[in-house]
């Protein structure tokens, strides 16, 4: 027998208890059928030879948004900027880059804004207003859950119209005298976006190529698109077109998993035994559900945002944060986007139609409306072989962690926020809550499964950044960020690895590297369980079925 490829490297880490390493592994087709001593004598196709480097399972980016950072990819950078004079120069830039265009209609389009860059405040809507004059403008804080605009796109919007009601779930954010601020919060920036969808397949597919692209060059093999097809987090009714388009014509560098947004669910009805004997559910029209794909594009769980942001003080926190928001709200504890009967019925509905909830909590309130609804809805129907998710479990109280252990849940806590935003974000919880932010030792303790995740665009999707970060919770101050939660080099490999997968129900195919599962590899310059630092490691390759999407060295 003749294989495809051999791969060979100084350590090959499979993280399976029953052959931890190898130097060899060989590969037939996609997929791995042996190593070392059960591939002797058996020549390949081709082999990569990676020295002394090391080969991991294939790195899975459990929670991101690959389709928005595609297209900010042109859009204004905001995130580098220091200090609003900063900004303001920016989108004059900008402003009159389109003037030279000749097109008095573009829009200008922001990413990345932090607050924190610019001493706490926000642009003054009087001053974007005489740059922009009579242009859109559309600028994303880096939380995604909040925008800034102009008097311009307010206008188009009917946020000036008298009797303007705020959407459900969402705020146009007025100052004392009634007058819009420019900030639209959470669910109301569907208005906005409203006026620029649906982004065309072909648009997306391209700004698919430049992302992946990069997430192989940072190891990256494997994602969870966290919502597609509705909702403001959705990009077009047929955005999973996009995907399979994308994957067809060899733009998809790495495969993905993708979580429609409640919002794109409907109705369903079929015989009265379907959908756990109530014969009506919601999900995808035929009845389509998790699973459904192929490995290079497949449906994951269904996205469900019960509450905003932690930056953005729209968490719903039990105990309200500390200081003022961008309105000047003393004391603010967030809010729920929607009521919880509403979540209780749409949610419900979702999961006895075959589709295992993944609920965004971020603040400790929203966080037991999740453990409530993943609690009935296992109680009523049944517990799943892949686990519901909290995506972000970002302010958890104790009893919540030893709830969701108790449930079997699977959380996705990002420790790529300790570093740039850890400081922030300590400071909107004070000193008490401090050590339930962004949690990992006591996670896993519970026996919750903890998959890594970067939430691409909000912190960068460098992973190894990331692992580094959970192990030893730094932020960019220096300050440590809730030490009891730090867990070792090989938890934080396995966030990214076999516990991502777990927690995407995908263990069977990919999470560590074993005979019949796919050949998914990610390359490091040296060990990440050893290292000195797993953040200074350089990504030698990158191979997703045994076909490299990146080699840093050519």
């Amino acid at each position: 027998m003749q294989l495809d490829l051999i791969v060979r490297a100084g350590e090959i880490l499979t993280l399976d208890p029953t052959r931890p390493t190898a130097t060899s592994v060989g590969v037939l087709r996609d997929r791995i059928v042996g190593f070392d001593d059960e591939i002797a004598g058996l020549d390949a196709v081709r082999t990569l030879d990676f020295g002394d480097a090391c080969v991991t399972p294939g790195l899975i980016d459990a929670h991101c948004h690959t389709a928005w950072w595609g297209l900010g990819l042109t859009a204004v950078d905001l995130s580098t900027a220091r200090g609003l004079e900063e900004l303001y120069a920016r989108i004059e830039a900008e402003v009159a880059r389109l003037d030279a265009l000749g097109d008095p209609t573009a829009w200008v389009h922001g990413t990345g804004f932090n607050q924190a860059h610019h001493g706490g405040e926000f642009p003054d809507i009087a001053r974007l207003d005489a740059l922009t004059g009579d242009r859109p403008l559309y600028l994303r804080h880096t939380s995604g859950h909040a925008s800034i605009t102009n008097t311009a796109t307010l206008r188009l919007v009917g946020a000036l119209d008298a009797g303007f009601e705020n959407p459900v779930g969402g705020v146009v954010v007025r100052d004392s005298a009634g007058s819009p601020t420019g900030v639209v919060e959470e669910a109301a920036q569907g208005l906005v976006q409203a006026l620029l969808l649906p982004y065309s397949t072909e648009r997306l597919v391209e700004a698919l190529d430049a992302a992946t692209s990069r997430y192989a060059e940072q190891g990256i093999t494997s994602f969870s698109e966290a919502g597609v097809g509705g909702g403001w987090i959705g990009h077009s009714p047929v955005e999973a077109a996009a995907y399979q388009a994308a994957a067809e014509r060899g733009m998809l560098h790495a495969r993905a998993q993708l979580m429609p947004a409640m919002d794109a669910l409907r109705p369903l009805s079929g015989h009265a035994n379907d959908f756990a004997g109530v014969g009506s559910g919601a999900g995808l029209d035929l009845g389509i559900r998790y699973g459904f794909g192929d490995d290079r594009v497949r449906f994951g769980h269904v996205k469900v945002f019960l509450d905003g942001s932690l930056l953005g003080a729209t968490a719903a926190v039990t105990e309200s944060f500390c200081g003022h928001d961008h309105n000047g709200d003393a004391h603010r504890a967030g809010y729920l986007l929607d009521e919880p009967e509403a979540y209780r019925e749409r949610a419900l509905g979702a999961y006895r139609s075959g589709w295992p909830l993944a609920l965004h909590a971020i603040g400790d309130a929203a966080i037991d409306l999740a453990l409530d609804l993943i609690e009935e809805a296992q109680e009523r129907y049944g517990k799943r072989d892949v686990p519901c998710r909290i995506e972000h479990f970002g302010i958890s109280r104790p009893d919540q962690v030893e709830r969701a252990g108790r449930l079997g849940v699977a959380v996705t806590p990002q420790a790529g926020f300790i570093g740039p935003i850890g400081d922030q974000m300590a400071a909107l919880v004070g000193s008490d809550r401090e050590p339930w932010l962004y949690r990992g030792r006591s996670v896993i303790d519970a026996g919750i499964v903890l998959a890594g995740s970067s939430d691409l665009p909000v912190a960068d999707n460098d992973l190894r950044r990331g692992m580094q970060a959970a192990v030893d919770r730094r932020t960019d101050s220096g300050a440590v960020l809730g030490p009891a939660e730090a867990i070792t080099p090989e938890e934080a490999l396995r966030t990214h690895t076999e516990w991502a997968a777990r927690a995407t129900g995908q263990l069977a195919d990919k999470g560590t590297l074993e005979r019949g599962k796919l050949a998914d590899f990610t390359v490091f310059s040296a060990s990440p369980l050893t290292a000195p630092s797993i953040a200074g490691l350089d990504i030698v390759a990158t191979v997703v079925g045994g076909v490299p999407s990146y080699d840093g060295r050519a």
